[in-house]
C-alpha cells in the first residue's frame, strides 16, 4: 500500500514537472519570440511616427506597411517595455531581421535617422515649401504660411518681399519631425553664420545690405548659366546701379510676368507694371527673383571690376554673353543674337 502511494505521488510529481516544463518552454518561446526573434520585414526602409500619433496609430502604420511579420508579438513586447507611454515622433530606419526589442528601444528612445536636406535652384516660395514638405513632417501649407508671415520676417530683420533671401542654399542635417517654426529658426542661425564679418564688410563696401546683395545675386543667378561668368555679370549691374541706370535685367521681366516659359523677352513683356520689372523701375527690385546661390552671392561680393554696361547672350547659344561698354557696340551684339533667334524660329 505504501509503495502504491509513493508510485502515485511520483507520477503526480512527474506530471506536475512535465506540465511546468511545458509551461516554461511555452513561456520561454513566447519570451524569445516577443523580444529576440527576427520580426522586421524588408518591405519598407523607414517607419515615420507623426507628432500627434499615439500607440494605436503606430500599430496601424506597422500593420498597413507590413513592417513586422507578427504584429501580436510586437504589441505584446511593446506593452511589456511600456512603449505606449513613450511614443516619440521621427523617421526611423528599419533593418531587415531586426527583433522587437531592438525596434522598440529605437522607437521609444527617439533614435531616429537624420534627414539630409539639400535645396538649390528654387524659383518661388511655393516651390521651396513643396521641397521642404517632401523631406520634413510639416506640410507645404505650414511652410508657405511662415514664408509669407510679415511679423516673422520682421522679427528676423527682413520683410515679406526679401524674406526668401534668408534661406541659404546648402545641405543641412535635420530631424524629419522638425517643426516649420524650428526650421526657420535653424535657417536664421545658418544665415548668421554665412554672413560672417568678412562678407558683411564686403557688402558694406558696396554700400549694400546683405539683403540687397542677395537680391542682386538672384538677378545674377537668373542671368548666368555658367558660374565663372557670374563676377562679370555682377560687375555690370553694379556699374549700372552706381550710374543710376535702369538695370534692364530680362530675368526680372520674366519674374514680373510670372511666365517662366518665356525664352525671348518681347516689348509686350517689358510693359508689365511691377516693381520687379527693372525696365520700368530703377534700382533693385524689392526682393529676390529666385533663391540666390552661394556662388552668386559671392560673385556680387567679389565682383569683377570693368566698364561694361551692356550684355546680351552670345549668338552661339553657349550660355555665355557678349559684353559692351557702349550702346552702339551693344546694339551690334544684340542684332547678332536676334538674328540667331530668328534662324531658330524662337519667337517667344
Amino acid at each position: 500500500m505504501e509503495k502504491t502511494k509513493k508510485k502515485g505521488l511520483f507520477r503526480l510529481l512527474l506530471v506536475i514537472a512535465s506540465v511546468a516544463a511545458i509551461i516554461g518552454i511555452i513561456f520561454a518561446y513566447r519570451f524569445y519570440k516577443g523580444f529576440f526573434a527576427p520580426n522586421v520585414t524588408a518591405e519598407t526602409e523607414y517607419l515615420y511616427v507623426y507628432t500627434h500619433w499615439d500607440f494605436e496609430d503606430v500599430m496601424t502604420s506597422i500593420g498597413e506597411l507590413h513592417i513586422v511579420d507578427d504584429t501580436a508579438s510586437f504589441r505584446w513586447a511593446a506593452n511589456k517595455m511600456e512603449y505606449p507611454d513613450r511614443i516619440k515622433p521621427g523617421k526611423y530606419k528599419l533593418e531587415p531581421g531586426m527583433n522587437n526589442r531592438t525596434l522598440i528601444n529605437k522607437l521609444g528612445g527617439g533614435f531616429q535617422e537624420p534627414v539630409k536636406l539639400r535645396f538649390e535652384n528654387i524659383r518661388l516660395k511655393e516651390n521651396f515649401a513643396a521641397v521642404l514638405a517632401n523631406h520634413l513632417e510639416p506640410d507645404s501649407i505650414a511652410f508657405i504660411d511662415l514664408l509669407n508671415n510679415d511679423s516673422l520676417a520682421t522679427r528676423y530683420g527682413f520683410n515679406r518681399e526679401n524674406f526668401f533671401s534668408m534661406f541659404i542654399p546648402n545641405t543641412y542635417e535635420l530631424y524629419w519631425n522638425t517643426s516649420a517654426t524650428r526650421f526657420v529658426e535653424r535657417m536664421h542661425e545658418e544665415y548668421q553664420k554665412f554672413w560672417n564679418p568678412a562678407r558683411r564688410a564686403k557688402a558694406e563696401k558696396l554700400n549694400l545690405t546683405p539683403q540687397e546683395v542677395s537680391v542682386l545675386a538672384s538677378i545674377v543667378k537668373g542671368e548666368a548659366l555658367h558660374t565663372d561668368e557670374m563676377p562679370t555679370i555682377a560687375g555690370l549691374y553694379l556699374n549700372r546701379l552706381r550710374k543710376g541706370m535702369l538695370l534692364q535685367a530680362d530675368p526680372t521681366v520674366i519674374f514680373a510676368n510670372q511666365d517662366f516659359t518665356i525664352r525671348r523677352v518681347l516689348y509686350r513683356h517689358l510693359r508689365t507694371d511691377s516693381p520687379y520689372n527693372t525696365y520700368l523701375y530703377r534700382g533693385l527690385p524689392p526682393g529676390p527673383i529666385m533663391m540666390p546661390s552661394i556662388a552668386a552671392i559671392d560673385a556680387v561680393l567679389n565682383y569683377q571690376q570693368h566698364d561694361y554696361l551692356y550684355m546680351v547672350a552670345k549668338e552661339d547659344f553657349s550660355g555665355y554673353h557678349n559684353f559692351a561698354v557702349s550702346q552702339a557696340e551693344h546694339s551690334r551684339n544684340a542684332r547678332k543674337f536676334q538674328q540667331a533667334l530668328n534662324e531658330r524660329n524662337i519667337m517667344r
